[in-house]
């Protein structure tokens, strides 16, 4: 996985300088320029608007008492299309846009969705739900004395 983080990275410059060398030829170096800037200005003010959008969903879904994982993933993905829009070129500027598309977000989080699963979460603490815990004194278990345990 490392190997492909780093082939990516090194590809990546290489792939958006053909990229703006093809349009350049094509359509000329001022439209060129300008569609650059014009995808940021729109990236900038689409990243804005969602953004305002999620955090009213994260607001709701803690006032309500539900988990906010929807809102946390749309929030992570939009900082990454953010990141994205602020390189410049072509690739990263559609893989950003496409990242501040509802849609493609509620696609990559019902992928993210089904390979985990969350066992228990609680926003105060409650005791354990079975008073009797199968893995409290188990052979897992370490069990500190009071001269054991030093607070850092």
């Amino acid at each position: 996985m490392a190997r492909f983080f780093v082939l990516i990275l090194l590809l990546l410059p290489i792939i958006e300088i053909a990229v703006f060398i093809k349009v350049g030829q094509t359509i000329g170096l001022m439209p060129t320029l300008a569609l650059i800037i014009g995808a940021a200005l729109l990236g900038a003010l689409l990243l804005r608007l969602q953004g305002l959008q999620i955090l009213g969903q994260l607001r709701s879904n803690m006032s309500t008492g539900k988990l906010p994982g929807r809102a946390i993933a749309d929030t992570m993905m939009m900082g990454l299309a953010a990141v994205l829009l602020v390189l410049p070129g072509f690739l990263t500027d559609i893989l950003a846009l496409g990242l501040l598309l509802p849609p493609v977000r509620s696609a990559i989080y019902a992928g993210l969705a089904r390979r985990f699963t969350v066992v228990s979460a609680s926003a105060n603490y409650r005791g354990p739900a079975d008073p009797v815990d199968p893995r409290v004194g188990g052979p897992d278990t370490i069990d500190l004395d009071e001269d054991d345990y030093r607070p850092q």
